[in-house]
């Protein structure tokens, strides 16, 4: 990997279009309110906040040879992060993810990431073709995967000799594609970060506080997990020599004004202050802390 590139971000790179409003919204809800459009998607989210933290993060992932492609990869170049090893497809569109957010939260969101599940293993060639690393040398840094590769892809990422030295952290999607993380659950170098609905679904149970999910991901098979709950604890899990270690954080308190992000901030976070040399105390809460400046409006796009 190129010395001016700290972590690799592989996953779903595209277009957000999202819809915010101050008021309370249901089913059926017409209201005011603003219609952004910004770079988005999982491994692009963390990339951006990666930036943001002093990290230099470079993407793995497919965009389209279109208008929008191009725009979007300029939008990552005038952010700090490297574009070097896009997969750029002739035939596919880059992809886009639609939401509605009120003061209630998330209402709906749709994500097309069609093109990127199409390409497939097409965007980990860097990994084998010795730009980054080889079969014999694998690539032994840090990367930050997303749920919205295929779970095919995911299970031969979690059983091929081109990780097998990574410091892989994942995080599913959506709480919809939460279980395509499953083949790495038990990955003996990942950890995993995902929210109480998410660790559920992981689980196939129903929690109500981030700490017994966290424990129960580990007798699941999980090495590391970190688990979150909105405003609520946030828990960081591992288990050592058959001892579990658990550890459990309050997030501050602020007013949410935005939540599509939210967790790609909090895990981009974690990352960047343990590869500072954090703690596990203080890396959950700085994490904490970068999430609810963030959620807040605090923290710009």
């Amino acid at each position: 990997m190129n010395k001016t590139d700290d972590i690799l971000c592989i996953g779903s790179v595209l277009w957000d279009v999202i819809g915010r409003t101050d008021r309370s919204m249901r089913l059926g809800s017409d209201v005011p309110g603003r219609i952004v459009r910004v770079p988005g998607g999982v491994a692009m989210n963390i990339a951006m906040a990666l930036s943001r933290f002093g990290m230099r993060p470079d993407l793995l992932t497919a965009i389209g040879r279109d208008p929008a492609g191009a725009e979007l990869i300029e939008a990552a170049k005038v952010r700090g992060i490297g574009t070097t090893h896009v997969y750029l497809s002739e035939d596919l569109p880059t992809d886009s993810y639609m939401a509605v957010e009120g003061a209630n939260g998330l209402i709906a969101a749709i994500a097309d990431a069609h093109s990127l599940e199409r390409a497939g293993d097409k965007i980990l060639r860097p990994l084998a073709d010795g730009r980054l690393g080889t079969v014999n040398a694998p690539y032994t840094g840090p990367v930050a995967l997303d749920g919205n590769l295929t779970t095919q892809l995911l299970r031969d990422i979690a059983h091929s000799p081109l990780f097998a030295k990574a410091d892989l952290r994942v995080a599913p999607a959506s709480p919809g594609k939460a279980e395509r993380l499953l083949p790495l659950l038990d990955h003996p170098r990942a950890t995993l970060y995902v929210n109480l609905e998410e660790a559920g679904l992981l689980a196939h149970e129903t929690f109500d506080s981030s700490d017994t999910a966290a424990r129960a991901l580990l007798d699941k098979g999980a090495h590391r997990v970190l688990v979150t709950n909105g405003g609520k604890g946030a828990s960081i899990a591992q288990r050592i020599a058959q001892r579990d270690e658990i550890l459990t954080q309050t997030p501050p308190e602020v007013l949410v004004a935005r939540v599509t992000g939210a967790g790609d901030t909090f895990m981009a976070a974690h990352i960047a202050a343990e590869m500072r040399g954090a703690d596990a105390a203080s890396a959950l809460t700085a994490a904490l802390e970068a999430a609810a400046l963030y959620v807040s409006g605090d923290t710009p796009l």
